[in-house]
């Protein structure tokens, strides 16, 4: 690495903030990325000179250090190989599958694993070389949980934290991973142990339990296991829910133009009596499928029509080179097709499906278009599409149905919170959302725009900050 400046807080992710974009004359540049982790992690960038250390996305592209976007960037490299073992394979065909409630089957191979090592380690040096004497590095998700011990190793001085954005499973399930103990003893390098639950930090202290022994923890605190004759060190693993910049959704909702967009998609749509919306990526976990059939089933008993109501559903693509990814695509197309076959009317859709990502600008515009908000995750960490659509209320209308798996649901409790898996019950949700009294309407939403108002993403970023500062003024 030619570039030896030294940063005093760095941020460790899978991937870069960024996305590099090729315009139509051929000019190549760095653009901010889509997602939640970007999202949350965006204004604590603006706010520090700090360092991030990711993948630039593209396999076999070795880059040197730049800026964008006022960060500075440190791009780790990955082969093809990597790519398949590492990320496609270990991250999303191995641990997700198995953190969330193993909705679909993990995938274990030792190969695999030998590539996480690996990644995780080469993540870890790139990190360790660019932080000042001591330091806060923030590693981030489930793609390097190996990293804080790693990182210890090369740099005791540093101080170090880890947030996990997914769900961390009870020990009945995560016990199946054979590489349970690596795990532990990975994520137990870092200072403080970040979860969006408190149930996910039960989970993970629990699991220390059963690996290390029943005295290895007390309330937060968790005693490190450590060499013989090395000097004993605790950790704090705690529920730190994460949030959005909700003043900056709520800028963009009360600009003029974005209210006209909304306008104009409501009639693009036909003016229909009730727009339902769910916006997800295309994933096993996000319910898509339990909300097309209820509302599949509300359309065959007469209970809606086409023209009265519509369902707009955007699924951004998503890991489409894992095959049940693959397979999901196919079955949600195919569901799609069969329903607007079937209930569609020559001038109106029953089911609008939009397989791309937007930007901002126009999401923001879909919530306002949107009289009741669908999300159904089967198991999801935190779920930020929720409270952006909260946030984006500023009329104090709209209906959220949240499903009480997602990490959302403990926060946002004047949601309708559903079992998704209980299809007749969300089926009789959707309905009581669709005629829900305005009044009834606007106190629901009043006190939801508090709850995202008062814990945004700046309250997350300072609350966890805040806890590693206090283990630097211990030491």
């Amino acid at each position: 690495m030619t570039d030896r400046r030294q940063y005093d807080f760095v941020v460790v992710s899978n991937r870069l903030p960024v996305d590099r974009v090729v315009d139509p004359d051929g000019t190549e540049r760095w653009q901010r990325s889509p997602g939640g982790l970007v999202t949350a992690l965006e204004p604590v960038m603006r706010a520090s000179d700090g360092a991030w250390v990711g993948w630039p996305g593209k396999p076999d592209l070795e880059l040197e250090p730049f800026s964008a976007d006022d960060t500075y960037l440190v791009p780790v490299a990955l082969s093809s190989d990597e790519v398949a073992d590492y990320y496609e394979g270990f991250s999303n065909d191995t641990l997700w599958p198995l953190y969330h409630d193993v909705i679909a089957p993990p995938s274990f191979h030792r190969e695999w694993w030998d590539a996480y090592v690996r990644v995780n380690r080469r993540f870890a040096e790139a990190s360790a070389a660019i932080a000042a004497e001591g330091a806060t590095v923030w590693v981030q998700d489930y793609q390097l949980q190996l990293a804080p011990k790693m990182l210890r190793e090369l740099r005791p001085d540093l101080v170090i934290g880890f947030f996990n954005h997914i769900p961390f499973p009870p020990y009945g399930i995560y016990a199946q991973l054979p590489w349970r103990k690596q795990i532990v003893e990975g994520l137990l390098g870092a200072d403080v142990i970040g979860f969006q639950r408190v149930a996910d930090a039960g989970n993970f202290t629990r699991a220390v339990r059963r690996l290390f022994g029943a005295a290895s923890t007390k309330g937060h605190e968790v005693r490190v296991p450590v060499a013989e004759g090395a000097a004993p060190r605790t950790a704090i693993a705690k529920a730190f829910p994460i949030s959005i910049d909700a003043a900056m959704f709520e800028e963009l909702a009360r600009r003029p133009e974005i209210q006209a967009r909304a306008a104009e998609i409501r009639s693009e749509l036909g003016n229909p009596d009730t727009i339902y919306l769910g916006v997800d990526r295309l994933d096993y976990t996000k319910g898509i499928r339990h909300r097309l059939k209820a509302f599949g089933e509300l359309l065959r008993d007469g209970r809606t029509k086409a023209g009265d109501s519509v369902l707009v559903q955007v699924a951004s693509p998503s890991r489409e080179r894992v095959e049940a990814y693959m397979q999901l695509r196919d079955e949600i197309e195919l569901t799609v097709g069969r329903i607007n076959g079937d209930y569609a009317t020559i001038s109106n859709s029953a089911i609008a499906y939009l397989h791309h990502g937007y930007p901002r600008e126009e999401m923001v515009a879909l919530y306002l278009a949107a009289d009741v908000m669908l999300v159904t995750a089967l198991r999801d960490g935190m779920n930020l599409v929720a409270k952006e659509y909260v946030a984006c209320r500023h009329d104090n209308d709209g209906v959220l149905i949240l499903s009480e798996f997602a990490g959302a649901a403990d926060e946002l409790k004047n949601a309708l919170l559903v079992n998704p898996h209980d299809i007749d019950g969300l089926k009789e949700t959707m309905l009581v959302a669709a005629s829900m009294p305005a009044r009834e309407r606007a106190s629901r939403m009043r006190a939801l725009r508090k709850r995202v108002r008062d814990n945004d993403v700046a309250r997350w970023s300072a609350s966890f900050l805040a806890e590693l500062a206090s283990v630097r003024d211990a030491r």
